[in-house]
């Protein structure tokens, strides 16, 4: 038995929804035999159903030492991830900070494909790809035993939250993302991976993983494989970006967050996404689900599929 097997791992971010990477992360180590202790924020129905799955459940804030100690303590790996937030860097540096001090075994951190577009001279307009960016070279700099992760565009973010409204009620992907290629990724798959790093971590650390989809395709292309999965024809539509951004405001969306997602839009009509790595297939042994499956998947969100449908 490893001293990962003996001693617990943590997952930060672990009381997301069903199908979220920490989530997701979650239960596929505790399915392998391995202690998870889960960082929650609060006590709710996630958390109580992580117990249930088996999962040692901490509640704490990324942004409290004393919290991170507890949470840390005893864990031979950390697997620290954060989503967008204009703390991001000070959370980097505290979970750094502690697991140092508690001499983890593993440290894999969730990180972006866009860091590896950005350099001392060179980043983006986004303060949270910049985060990214810092918080990476931190933690070089902690010493701690690293392995990032970067994985590309979320399938769950644009692919579906982004769009099966407008997919409903109109049969259109409206998106400001040019004729830029992309590659998205579920976020099952990224947990996949981590599963495998954190299952045994040695042969990886030091190691940097560009996590992408199966394809990079223009949203045209994908506009025609959500057609073919939901037997209707859907159409990509590329919308102007400031009117897009202002709707992300008027959704209440916090300024950090728009500025991100924004960003993200920018840099697909600069054709920036379009990137491909075979690291997902090379870690887990299977290739990551294209987005006709994804698209299958989640269906109903969709719309549901017409009869006429290609069901194959």
């Amino acid at each position: 038995m490893s001293m990962l097997q003996k001693q617990p791992i943590l997952v930060t971010g672990a009381a997301g929804r069903v199908g979220a990477v920490g989530r997701t992360l979650s239960e596929l180590l505790l399915a392998r035999g391995l202690a998870v202790r889960a960082l929650v924020r609060r006590e709710d129905d996630r958390s109580a159903s992580l117990r249930r799955l088996g999962a040692q459940v901490v509640v704490g804030d990324l942004l409290d030492l004393h919290d991170l100690h507890r949470a840390i303590d005893g864990c031979a790996g950390v697997y620290f991830a954060l989503s967008v937030s204009a703390s991001y860097l000070e959370a980097t540096v505290n979970a750094a900070v502690v697991a140092k001090h508690h001499g983890v075994r593993a440290f894999v951190n969730m990180s972006q494909m866009t860091v590896s577009q950005m350099s001392i001279s060179e980043t983006t307009p986004s303060p949270q790809q910049k985060q990214h960016w810092l918080g990476e070279q931190v933690l070089n700099w902690s010493g701690l035993p690293l392995v990032h992760v970067r994985p590309t565009v979320f399938m769950e973010v644009f692919f579906l939250r982004f769009s099966s409204p407008t997919i409903r009620q109109s049969n259109e992907i409206l998106l400001p993302f040019g004729n830029g290629r992309t590659s998205p990724i579920a976020a099952q798959d990224v947990a996949r991976a981590l599963a495998d790093i954190l299952s045994d971590p040695a042969p990886h650390i030091g190691r940097v993983y560009n996590l992408t989809g199966p394809q990079s395709e223009d949203m045209h292309f994908y506009a025609k494989e959500y057609s073919e999965v939901l037997g209707r024809h859907i159409t990509y539509i590329d919308v102007p970006l400031a009117p897009w951004r202002q709707r992300l405001i008027d959704d209440g969306l916090p300024n950090h967050v728009v500025e991100h997602l924004s960003t993200m839009a920018l840099l697909h009509q600069q054709n920036r996404y379009d990137r491909m790595s075979d690291d997902v297939r090379q870690l887990t042994g299977t290739p990551p689900i294209n987005i006709r499956e994804f698209v299958r998947h989640h269906a109903d969100a969709f719309g549901g599929i017409s009869l006429s449908s290609d069901s194959g």
